[in-house]
């Protein structure tokens, strides 16, 4: 579906159900196969047009909200306030929008743009895989101020070309989310003066719940910055659990043709499944509650293990594309963690001595956080979002023992 069918949609009040090829047979059996429609109908009379949007999947596979446009129109009017209060002003802005629609990420630019009466520019994905093209088509001088979202894969792409650097730095404000920003990648952002603004937020929540300001970010604070207006963030302090507090939580999933509540605390928000701390400077991810595994008496999150040895191959200049840890069972400390590698280019063919310097680098690490075992993975990949299915990858994990 293209932007124009999905204004139309909504125009006659539909609920539009959004999904990526590879999702549409998990989306039909939760719409209900043969009822889907009429349900949609039902739904469409409950609460006016909307959309039906994947959630990230990073746990236990695909969840399909349900989302009012009010909802998303509520979402893109925090953004403009937090906008504006940067002093940008969001109808002379243009949005480039270089995720599809069937993500809450790329879905937002084009909701934002109808609400702010700003320009709205998809970019397509082949460019994004090059920098270089990507200049060349879409140059940025005389068009006002520019936004973009990003997540740190395709911010790492483009950084390896000087055309893609170029690029960037033309941009006013750089949303980054959907996964965790790797210390050397911030780093590296700051030298060169991007103006990233770190973000979190969820399919749940209409998008962007909190987001760090560019100049808070360039100065050196970490984290993804304090909540937009519409938003309250508490953290459970005997889980470190994020709850979030929003009059634009979805309405519930579809399964199997109902509609299920969305689970609420006792203060009415809802439970991401992320650990977070609370700082000076706002909300700080931890990692997934669902994937943090327990080794020799030690809570571990993976995520944060990532970052470290990620770090440290880079500083060694080992080519390492994608890292991934996941974790398994263990007689003696519990749980330990596993490591799926993907290596660049034809590094492969030396697959096994690098594989042993990974492994001497985690010697750093404390021992609950050393991988037990390290695994090449070729087809290792987080999504087009930069998200981790790890139930998908625990799955490849499980069949290799």
């Amino acid at each position: 579906m293209n932007p124009g069918q999905l204004e139309q949609a909504w125009a006659a009040a539909q609920i539009v159900p959004l999904a990526g090829p590879g999702d549409r047979p998990s989306l039909e059996a939760a719409l209900g196969a043969a009822a889907g429609r009429s349900l949609l109908g039902r739904l469409g009379q409950q609460w006016g047009p909307g959309v039906i949007v994947g959630s990230g999947g990073s746990a236990g596979g695909r969840r399909w909200c349900l989302q009012p446009l009010s909802h998303l129109q509520a979402s893109a009017a925090a953004t403009g306030q937090w906008l504006g209060a940067l002093g940008l002003d969001p109808p002379d802005c243009l949005h480039l929008n270089p995720l599809p629609l069937h993500h809450v990420s790329g879905l937002m630019p084009l909701v934002r743009c109808r609400q702010w009466g700003a320009r709205h520019q998809p970019v397509p994905p082949a460019l994004m895989r090059d920098p270089v093209a990507l200049a060349a088509a879409l140059p940025l001088a005389g068009r006002g101020p520019a936004l973009l979202s990003l997540v740190p894969t395709q911010l790492h792409r483009l950084l390896q070309e000087p055309a893609g650097v170029a690029w960037l730095q033309q941009i006013d404000l750089i949303w980054l989310g959907g996964a965790p920003l790797p210390p050397d990648l911030a780093m590296r952002a700051r030298r060169l003066g991007l103006r990233l603004a770190p973000c979190y937020g969820a399919t749940e929540t209409a998008a962007m719940v909190c987001a760090l300001p560019p100049p808070r970010f360039l100065a050196g604070d970490g984290g993804c910055g304090p909540p937009l207006m519409d938003v309250q963030l508490v953290v459970d302090p005997q889980t470190e659990a994020l709850e979030i507090v929003t009059p634009r939580l979805s309405l519930g999933w579809l399964q199997q043709g109902r509609l299920l509540p969305l689970p609420r605390t006792a203060k009415g928000g809802w439970r991401s499944g992320d650990a977070a701390q609370l700082t000076a400077a706002g909300v700080l991810i931890v990692g997934r509650l669902d994937g943090a595994i327990h080794s020799g008496g030690e809570t571990v999150f993976p995520e944060q293990v990532e970052q470290r040895l990620l770090a440290l191959a880079a500083a060694a200049a080992l080519p390492l594309a994608e890292l991934l840890l996941l974790g398994e069972s263990d007689v003696l400390w519990g749980q330990r963690l596993v490591a799926l590698v993907r290596l660049q280019g034809d590094a492969e063919a030396d697959a096994a001595s690098l594989l042993e310097a990974l492994a001497r680098l985690a010697r750093q690490l404390p021992p609950a956080e050393r991988p037990a075992r390290w695994l090449l993975c070729p087809s290792l990949e987080p999504t087009v979002t930069g998200k981790w299915q790890r139930w998908r990858w625990q799955q490849w994990l499980d069949q290799r023992r």
